[in-house]
């Protein structure tokens, strides 16, 4: 069973840092591709940024020059350093990890910024 574990969230006012982290754990094979995506309430989940096994990275348009997403060398673990924070980043993130054609989720972490 595979798992994703988040941790590093919580609240922050505008202006201030976070830095999310993500490790894989369980009947682990290749991984592919790790991100992140966020959901407020009442939206949609969108993409905050993704990074793949040669570290090539995408990032949202809302979050480009702002938020810096980087893997460990053993490529289980992903970080989301978050700077410059805004009330509008305000939400859940999830982690996301693909791995032989599967997609696992993690459970989640909230962000919370203040204005």
């Amino acid at each position: 069973q595979v798992q994703l574990v988040e941790s590093g969230g919580g609240s922050v006012q505008a202006g201030g840092s976070l830095r999310l982290s993500c490790k894989a754990s369980g009947r682990l094979l290749t991984i592919g591709v790790m991100g992140w995506y966020r959901q407020a309430p009442g939206q949609q989940r969108e993409l905050v940024a993704t990074i793949d096994i040669v570290t090539n990275v995408n990032y949202g348009d809302s979050v480009a020059g702002r938020f810096t997403i980087s893997r460990n060398r053993a490529r289980d673990t992903v970080y989301l350093q978050m700077n410059n924070l805004k009330p509008e980043d305000t939400a859940v993130y999830y982690c996301n990890m693909g791995m032989r054609g599967n997609t696992y989720w993690g459970q989640g972490t909230q962000v919370t910024v203040s204005s």
